[in-house]
């Protein structure tokens, strides 16, 4: 079966909103894990909207699964990651204006950067993944990042989209799935997805691990943590 890792950077929104000391994302990811999660994701922004370096430090502490850093691949962000190593980081884009993160790397435009950081993390003993939107460009871009392990396909066109449009756009998923697992990388897949429409990527072959959080959190709000990992873990299930 797919693997699930919750991101719960969304537990820590909360918090930040009255800059008190709960919800706590460390006991929220120790409750996802009891659930069933097989690791536990954080976006580190730059702005520090919601989890902060504690957070952190404290994950990588206690978390007993992966714990997946995503970050932007900025000169405070690589050297922080070196400080606490993670199991694993996900290079991401990140503008300071977005809402949550918009779309994929430009592994075509910027690849010597995602190169240059992807060799200093696997350097500290970090694995490396890189966020791309399903473009064959960009997986055929990977093709020069020896240092990258995986790739996290962007879901989010098709959680948006409908009818004939949501198929279209999973068949590029699935296109870029296999093109990127045929050159040997590991797949995985996240954003936007929901127990709606998660089932399809759930079974998509040779995708390992799907990273999803703000609709497990906002279930999370109303039925608790367990119950809504446990509800997103039986909706890939029956994918």
């Amino acid at each position: 079966m797919t693997a699930l890792s919750v991101n719960i950077d969304h537990v820590a929104t909360v918090r930040q909103a009255r800059l008190v000391g709960y919800p706590d994302p460390v006991e929220a990811a120790r409750l996802a894990e009891e659930a069933g999660a097989f690791g536990i994701t954080v976006h580190l922004r730059q702005d520090r909207r919601h989890i902060q370096d504690h957070d952190v430090v404290e994950l990588r502490r206690v978390v007993s699964g992966r714990l997946n850093l995503e970050i932007a691949s900025d000169e405070p962000m690589l050297a922080f990651a070196e400080r606490v190593g993670p199991e694993q980081v996900t290079l991401v884009p990140e503008r300071p204006d977005e809402v949550t993160t918009e779309g994929g790397l430009d592994l075509v435009g910027r690849g010597d950067q995602v190169r240059a950081a992807a060799r200093r993390l696997v350097a500290a003993g970090i694995r490396v993944s890189v966020f791309v939107d399903p473009d064959l460009s960009q997986i055929a871009a990977l093709d020069d990042q020896d240092d990258v392990t995986g790739f996290e396909l962007n879901t989010d066109a098709y959680t948006r989209a409908s009818g004939a449009g949501a198929t279209a756009e999973f068949e590029k998923i699935q296109a870029a799935a296999e093109s990127g697992l045929a050159a040997g990388r590991e797949a995985y897949a996240g954003h936007g997805l929901t127990v709606a429409n998660v089932g399809l990527v759930a079974a998509l072959p040779g995708v390992s691990e799907l990273n999803i959080g703000h609709s497990i959190v906002s279930r999370a709000v109303l039925i608790g943590m367990r119950a809504a990992v446990e509800e997103m873990l039986e909706a890939m299930e029956d994918g």
